[in-house]
């Protein structure tokens, strides 16, 4: 049975306060597993209005209609109004998500800051935001967190050898074709990442007659046939577990007909053997859709690992 993975960023405080309840209960009234990846610090989405000046921004934001799916207070948070802790005012809907049986992981602490500025970042600026979203996570669900999901698919050399460093087994941080070990100049890092092979929503709206009204059928055409490793769909709380909602139940309707299991990504990892997986280099790329370079995975590389 080909396998498809639904990676949940969650993004804000509205996302998690709204977004997040309404997945859960539409995941498992499908009967479908997710990994939930949490902003766990203090929510400050209006600091992104200096992206306005990056190319294609503006596009995307016409394109998929940010006020209607954030807010009008949310794009207020950190530049007139103070920036809500998610975090600590969200507790129990976190927690609901692990109760639920669901996968639960860390996207980042400050997602805007950790977007915005991690790839020009040192050690100690990278490592200090990575330490607080652990600790932060460990003090709402009593555990260290096992998977890393970073905020905008943005990453440097320190974040990648961190996921290691700091116990995660693994990763989801890359947009790519399939599980892969990562490698930046000479160093492997041996945390398998999964990542997203597929393109988000907003990545879709907007563009060549896609809509709100077709787009899944987009998103189902690109599924029809499934990869040996599977698939990985991230979707947002601030999206599917809002506005975007019935247009994500007629995905999951879309590929329980195509026969997919829908998982988590703890169980895509389960089923690999790190030692096998292919080292590929991580480098800077695009994503048709979306503006500026995120992480990508980049060429093979030959290694000596058993087959």
């Amino acid at each position: 049975m080909p396998q498809l993975v639904l990676k949940v960023d969650v993004d804000t405080y509205r996302g998690t306060l709204i977004g997040v309840p309404r997945l859960i209960e539409l995941l498992r009234r499908h009967g479908a597993g997710a990994t939930f990846l949490f902003s766990l610090g203090p929510d400050h989405t209006g600091r992104a209005i200096k992206r306005a000046f990056r190319p294609g921004f503006l596009g995307k934001v016409s394109r998929t209609s940010v006020l209607s799916h954030y807010g009008f207070k949310t794009l207020m948070y950190g530049i007139l109004l103070p920036g809500p802790d998610i975090g600590r005012r969200c507790v129990d809907v976190l927690r609901s998500a692990a109760a639920a049986g669901f996968e639960t992981g860390i996207h980042c602490w400050d997602h805007i800051r950790w977007q915005d500025g991690v790839r020009q970042a040192d050690r100690p600026w990278t490592e200090r935001e990575m330490v607080l979203a652990a600790r932060r996570y460990a003090s709402v669900f009593g555990t260290a967190a096992k998977v890393h999901g970073a905020a905008g698919w943005q990453m440097n050399a320190h974040a990648l050898r961190l996921t290691h460093d700091l116990g995660f087994t693994h990763a989801s941080d890359c947009r790519g074709r399939g599980p892969f070990l990562p490698v930046w100049g000479a160093d492997v890092v041996k945390v398998p990442q999964l990542p997203t092979t597929l393109p988000t929503l907003d990545e879709l709206i907007g563009v060549g007659g896609v809509d709100e009204t077709n787009v899944h059928d987009c998103l189902l055409s690109l599924t029809s046939a499934a990869p040996a490793a599977g698939h990985v769909y991230t979707l947002h709380a601030e999206l599917e577990g809002m506005k975007l909602l019935p247009v994500f139940e007629k995905l999951l309707v879309g590929w329980r007909q195509q026969g997919y299991s829908l998982l988590t990504l703890q169980e895509q990892r389960a089923a690999l053997k790190p030692a096998a997986l292919p080292h590929h280099e991580v480098v800077w790329g695009s994503v048709p859709g979306r503006s500026g370079e995120l992480m990508v995975q980049g060429p093979e590389l030959v290694s000596d690992r058993p087959r």
